[in-house]
């Protein structure tokens, strides 16, 4: 075995890293590189002991020993009779009394412990949870100990999730478009189901009980009421099944017109009796087939999505008819908070808030708000949102954004764990100061009993799942952080280079980490430096769009957000402006209020300021502007030299996709920072610095592109 092992490695050595079509993940289990470390997984892992049966712990048993034979090249045999020394025990709770085992678990039910013990008088390992699913989380965690190349000596790991309820937002429409996707169509094939269960879907619910996902919404929030109709519901109970044993639980958004459209009835009133009694009885209908249903996601009265205030209803009226109908089952209600009304012409910032606030305490039980991670739509960067905290007898869950809508779709990497934290780690000061938006939401802060977290997915049918091979770190970091946020952006970057990665060396992976890590900020400088937000191409969102006006609605221009003009730039939102500063707690009102406290990225954000405004680095605001958008794009040219010295690290499909994709994205920084410093100069005036080379084309040469078939309408 040993010398099978080493002609491996020679193999690999001689020939170059194996082309890899990025299908696998970051669960490739491709052998390990270090003999002597095989040999002591081999030595110390000889058998795995289940006690019990089940679909779940039969998952669990394949995965180990799959995973064990292609990391170590050893195979190992499955038991429930006798236990040997060096066996892998994969107990429940209820199990170690039977076999004299005294050891604590975690109370939650998804938590588990991983422990070097004696059993007998024998060394094992012992994996244990209250639950089938927690055993299976808890597999997960030891082959990424052996993927990691870590010791199994002396193991004493105790986990547990901080987040009850932790789901990916599919925006995927029926007939296999995705809203806001680019790594193709739907991996949802709603015409071959429910008859026929593609490979991809088993893989998938894999994925994400390996990161400790439990949860999927199957349909876009902007939903159609089909979803909901009989033949639908077979469809969605085939994809129940098959991710059931993997712990995962099925959710739909909602159509909130559904009584109207697929119910004959003349009014979608919450408040109407006939109306509360057709949901009744669609839930019944729903759990009678698929009793782990876990509730539905609702959009309402937004972007022109039907909702309770087309009836001179509140959202707490709305949400709570739908609550109670789904109670009886244990199913939850997450009711988005992105909202804003047509008729209003309130800082766009504020329009949540506004609603939503008064109706704290207003809300059934199983009601959830889910609020996006800033105040606008999922920008490049943006200050957390006000309602982090603000309700305070209501629970609420964050929404994050996987998908790159507005980060360069799948041809940029950008990775996002960074903007992720920097949403969870920010200080609401709710009840003073230590009060995160983390806490927040894992209802630490208030004892809120609900909780939630939430991203919008980036899978699509691309055979690499998320059209950038570096974005599938997008899905893997979101799961790890809703498991646990208080793991760092860098420690989960290096979890998922040296699994996905798997002939990494350290030297490289060190590289690759630290560009991983500069990459949000990166496409910020070249984006929307110091704190611009929301100039992106019209309705596509692809490229810059500075100069778009005149549409629909004022908030759907990018005029309307830097609101640049010969005298300066920027969104004043302070109590001089719009206010919107006033709906955070009073220390985080004096910092962004304050011009001299304001965090520099967020300054425009919140003030309009005149061109000549000194910044921290003692450039004018014109200057620092100008030199973020051109630093921007050499860091993508750094981020190519850098990926140049891995090429012996990495297979060579995947060197040359990521190759080609940052020469994309070196391309399309040049073009972000060409057209915006020209637009913003037709305002200030002013020279570009000496010493930065001037763009290649007017600024009409950009207001003329335009762009057909854009991905993701």
């Amino acid at each position: 075995m040993k010398k099978l092992g080493v002609l491996v490695i020679i193999i690999l050595t001689y020939f170059g890293v194996l082309a890899d079509d990025g299908y696998k993940l970051w669960l490739k289990y491709e052998p390990l590189n270090d003999i002597k470390l095989v040999e002591t997984y081999q030595k110390n892992i000889t058998a795995l002991y289940v006690y019990q049966k089940s679909e779940t712990l039969s998952i669990a048993t394949k995965e180990f020993t799959v995973a064990f034979k292609g990391l170590t090249g050893k195979s190992i045999h499955t038991t429930n009779t006798s236990i040997e020394k060096n066996t892998v025990l994969l107990l429940k709770a209820e199990d170690l009394q039977q076999l004299n085992i005294k050891h604590q678990v975690p109370e939650n039910k998804e938590g588990y412990i991983i422990k070097s013990i004696q059993h007998q008088g024998k060394p094992v390992i012992l994996i244990s949870s209250k639950t089938d699913k927690g055993l299976l989380y808890g597999v997960f965690h030891l082959i990424k100990q052996l993927q990691l190349k870590q010791s199994i000596s002396n193991l004493n790991i105790w986990e547990e999730p901080k987040i009850k309820h932790r789901i990916l937002n599919h925006w995927d429409n029926l007939d296999r478009s995705v809203e806001r996707g680019y790594a193709g169509f739907s991996i949802w094939d709603w015409h071959k189901l429910p008859h026929y269960i593609d490979q991809r879907y088993i893989d998938y619910a894999r994925a994400n009980a390996s990161i400790a996902i439990n949860g999927t919404v199957l349909n876009n929030v902007n939903a159609n009421s089909l979803i909901l109709t009989d033949a639908w519901l077979k469809k969605v109970k085939a994809l129940a099944d098959v991710f059931r044993p993997y712990g995962i639980r099925v959710y739909l958004t909602a159509r909130f017109s559904a009584p109207i459209e697929i119910g004959k009835l003349p009014t979608a009133d919450p408040l109407d009796e006939k109306v509360q009694l057709w949901w009744q009885q669609k839930a019944k209908e729903i759990y009678t087939s698929i009793p782990d249903f876990g509730g539905f996601l609702v959009k309402a009265n937004s972007e022109g999505q039907p909702g309770p205030q087309n009836y001179g209803r509140t959202h707490a009226d709305g949400a709570n008819m739908l609550a109670k109908a789904l109670e009886p089952y244990d199913g939850i209600v997450m009711w988005r908070a992105f909202v804003y009304d047509n008729e209003v012409p309130e800082d766009r910032a504020k329009q949540a808030f506004n609603e939503f606030k008064p109706l704290d305490g207003n809300f059934h039980k199983n009601v959830i708000i889910q609020v996006k991670n800033g105040a606008i739509d999922f920008q490049p960067r943006e200050p957390f949102h006000p309602l982090f905290g603000a309700l305070t007898k209501t629970p609420v869950m964050a929404e994050f954004q996987l998908t790159q809508e507005y980060l360069g779709f799948a041809t940029h990497l950008a990775y996002l764990a960074p903007l992720f934290k920097e949403c969870l780690d920010a200080d609401t000061y709710a009840k003073g100061k230590n009060s995160p938006v983390a806490k927040v939401i894992d209802g630490s802060l208030y004892k809120n009993q609900l909780t939630a977290i939430a991203g919008v997915a980036n899978i699509g049918n691309d055979i690499n799942w998320c059209g950038h091979p570096f974005a599938q770190a997008n899905w893997y970091a979101y799961g790890r952080l809703a498991w646990n946020h208080q793991l760092s952006s860098s420690a989960i970057a290096n979890e998922w280079l040296n699994t996905t990665f798997t002939s990494l060396q350290a030297t490289s992976g060190n590289l690759l980490n630290d560009m991983m890590l500069k990459s949000r900020e990166t496409v910020v400088n070249y984006m929307t430096p110091l704190g611009l937000h929301h100039i992106m191409g019209w309705d596509h969102h692809y490229g810059p769009a500075p100069w778009i006006k005149d549409k629909p609605r004022a908030d759907w221009t990018s005029i309307y957000y830097h609101q640049a003009d010969k005298n300066g730039i920027g969104f004043n939102r302070t109590t001089s402006g719009s206010k919107a500063t006033l709906q955070y707690f009073p220390p985080v009102t004096q910092q962004f209020d304050d011009v001299k406290s304001c965090p520099e990225e967020y300054l425009l954000w919140f003030h309009h300021l005149p061109w000549d405004y000194k910044l921290k680095s003692g450039d004018s605001l014109w200057d620092g502007i100008v030199k973020k958008y051109y630093k921007g794009a050499d860091e993508v040219k750094e981020m190519q030299k850098i990926w140049d010295t891995v090429e012996n690290d990495i297979d060579s499909q995947t060197y040359q996709q990521v190759k080609q994709l940052l020469a994309i994205q070196y391309q399309e920084a040049v073009w972000w920072r060409d057209a915006c410093v020209l637009y913003f100069q037709s305002f200030s005036g002013k020279p570009i610095p000496i010493g930065l080379p001037k763009p290649k084309h007017n600024l009409k040469y950009y207001q003329d592109l335009e762009f057909k078939f854009v991905p993701g309408i």
